[in-house]
């Protein structure tokens, strides 16, 4: 839909219902002309006009009605318009003309506080006496009476109009269209429904469908970005008020965690048909109330969307791979629907299931990024030097992540129980044995995106934040399918303690949070630690595969020399055996090697045993580690 506002010719326009409206000016002319006894004029020649449905929607009395046409009557009707010039001496109606035609209820319904003036369909302008001050109708108003809809210009840069979804939902997005529709159907005042759910994108299909099945017109508005100042949200919400009242509409207010309390702000200044979508809305003082749960799509739903997005022929392309698509990445329907479009036009069969995969991966990131650090894994299954044993170990994890989908979906188990279905494993072990080497070969080898949780921007010395914080992180995880990376987790996950002190009583909190959380989630979280023995035992038996890496070799070291150098690096005289006896871990020789690299890069030569020599003398000293005779002479 274009950001522009469209006007529309309503269902109410129709030549009929503007010759009722002329009629009622034609009416109110001949009062002016030859006044009688004031009061309101009779209510036959506005049957089924929009004056009518005009005061039908805003609560307006025939007196206000009335009023309503004289303020606008100049603008819509010539013969009113020459009536009031020939009475006033203006081109508009004074409040002493309302007074003489309408009788002194006039001046009641004129109060600020009536409906009139409260909802800004008229205004009394002038700086003179009271009896002087024209009637103006709001251009909105006088719009709406010949029939016309469209959005308020000053609500364009907050409000949006939702269409109805092209297609009714289906699953948990259509039970809950339908629980929406009941809750609103009910005789009674409207209750405020508190929509709690992770995804806004079917939150939002939800309130569309149902709002359409209701008749009603749906706008959005997000909390994030309503007014900070006071007076200027209250107006925002007479505006829109108004707006609803025009359109026949209701509101969704979309809310993240962070604007929840903005969210119920407004809901309490509004009176029309609202909504809060939001992972867990703050319920609003006004009342009735009504919390429905919206859940997200399951790999099921998702799958449709899929296949309705990219046709039967290119599902049909896919087979299987449209379950593993659907079952790793819980995107939403506006996601799938950018994932579609990135696909290269022309793209053969044998390609499609890679090419839509890497665009569900990109669209994936898109609320992870800004979260944790992204890296880019590019190291082989060649690149891993590591016992047997432990290799055999790491791809068995691989395959449960690339599993996963048909076990938990196709095979019954996340309808039996969905918890505990993910693949949370611990790699433990020294600094540079290779813990994060290993977490970017399974990232490679299932070509998803790896991410390093900052435990600086998660930990945090404020009560509840931490969790406020890892909660975001694991809620982006799980759409993106990406796989997490806890580095020092012992840090994060530490044991619980005996409780002497508040600190202590939320510290262990977080760590039970942690453990829930960890348990629950579908994707893979890898956490490394080089301090086992630091972490809480619970956490260790919630974990899938614990993996202990060993400080490697002498022959391990052999290895990792031979391979370490890129092919396109000159070397000459390197000896892995005897490289071999320099007493380091895989992560401290990539330094040495490194290292080593630069120096005869400045030479202009080959990288040989004298370039290691002296970049591992510096690595020792770095580690503070003692370089002995023995290490030395194996490099001279």
């Amino acid at each position: 839909m274009s950001a522009e506002p469209r006007i529309t010719a309503a269902e109410t326009a129709t030549q009929a219902m503007r010759a009722a409206l002329a009629r009622h000016c034609d009416a109110l002319a001949a009062r002016i002309a030859a006044p009688t006894s004031p009061g309101p004029l009779p209510r036959d020649g506005t049957a089924g006009s929009a004056l009518e449905t005009l005061a039908l929607r805003f609560g307006l009395t025939p007196i206000e009605a009335d009023l309503m046409a004289l303020a606008a009557g100049p603008d819509l009707h010539a013969g009113l318009a020459e009536a009031i010039a020939a009475a006033t001496g203006g081109v508009r109606a004074d409040l002493s003309l309302a007074l003489a035609v309408l009788g002194p209820e006039a001046w009641t319904a004129l109060c600020p506080a009536a409906p009139l003036r409260r909802h800004l369909l008229l205004t009394l302008d002038g700086t003179g006496p009271m009896l002087r001050r024209t009637l103006a109708a709001d251009e909105r108003a006088v719009q709406f009476l010949m029939g016309l809809g469209y959005l308020d210009p000053r609500l364009a840069a907050h409000v949006r109009p939702v269409p109805a979804p092209d297609a009714p939902p289906t699953g948990a997005a259509r039970d809950s269209a339908a629980t929406i529709a009941r809750a609103w159907d009910m005789p009674g005042p409207l209750p405020v429904l508190l929509l709690a759910g992770p995804d806004p994108t079917a939150t939002r299909a939800a309130m569309a469908t149902a709002a359409a099945a209701l008749g009603l017109a749906l706008f959005r508005i997000g909390a994030a970005d309503l007014p900070a100042d006071p007076a200027e949200r209250h107006a925002l919400a007479r505006l829109i008020d108004r707006e609803l009242a025009f359109s026949d509409g209701a509101l969704l207010i979309e809310a993240a965690a962070e604007s929840a309390e903005a969210a119920r702000a407004l809901a309490d200044l509004l009176h029309g048909p609202t909504a809060i979508a939001a992972p867990d809305p703050e319920p609003p003082e006004r009342a009735p109330r009504l919390r429905i749960e919206t859940p997200a799509p399951d790999s099921t739903e998702r799958r449709a969307v899929w296949q309705a997005t990219l046709g039967s022929a290119h599902a049909a392309a896919l087979g299987p791979a449209l379950d593993h698509l659907a079952g790793q990445f819980a995107l939403d329907r506006a996601g799938i629907a950018a994932a579609a479009d990135m696909l290269p036009p022309g793209t053969p069969p044998d390609r499609l299931a890679p090419a839509l995969w890497q665009a569900a991966r990109v669209q994936g990131r898109r609320r992870l990024d800004g979260l944790a650090q992204r890296i880019d894994s590019r190291a082989t299954w060649d690149d891993l030097v590591l016992p047997a044993p432990l290799i055999a170990q790491i791809k068995d994890l691989a395959a449960h992540v690339r599993q996963c989908w048909q076990v938990s979906d196709q095979w019954g188990w996340r309808e039996k129980s969905p918890r505990g279905l993910g693949s949370a494993a611990l790699f433990a072990g020294a600094s540079g044995t290779g813990k994060t080497l290993a977490a970017e070969v399974i990232a490679g080898e299932l070509a998803l995106d790896l991410y390093r949780i900052d435990l600086s921007q998660v930990v945090s010395k404020y009560i509840g934040e931490t969790e406020k914080n890892l909660s975001r992180v694991f809620a982006a995880a799980e759409a993106s399918g990406a796989i997490l990376l806890f580095d020092e987790a012992d840090a994060l996950f530490g044991k619980r303690s005996e409780v002497r002190d508040s600190h202590d009583r939320y510290a262990n909190i977080e760590v039970s949070y942690l453990l829930q959380r960890m348990e629950s989630y579908p994707g893979l979280a890898i956490l490394t630690t080089n301090q086992k023995s630091a972490l809480d035992a619970a956490f260790l038996r919630r974990l899938r595969f614990v993996v202990t890496f060993p400080f490697p070799d002498a022959a391990a070291r052999a290895a990792i020399w031979a391979r370490i150098f890129p092919a396109a690096t000159p070397t000459s005289g390197l000896d892995p055996a005897r490289l071999a006896r320099l007493n380091l871990a895989g992560g401290a020789i990539r330094s040495v090697a490194l290292n080593a690299s630069y120096l005869a890069a400045d030479t202009g030569g080959p990288v040989t045993m004298a370039h290691v020599l002296a970049a591992a003398e510096r690595e020792y000293a770095k580690l503070e580690k003692p370089f002995t005779a023995a290490e030395r002479r194996a490099l001279e």
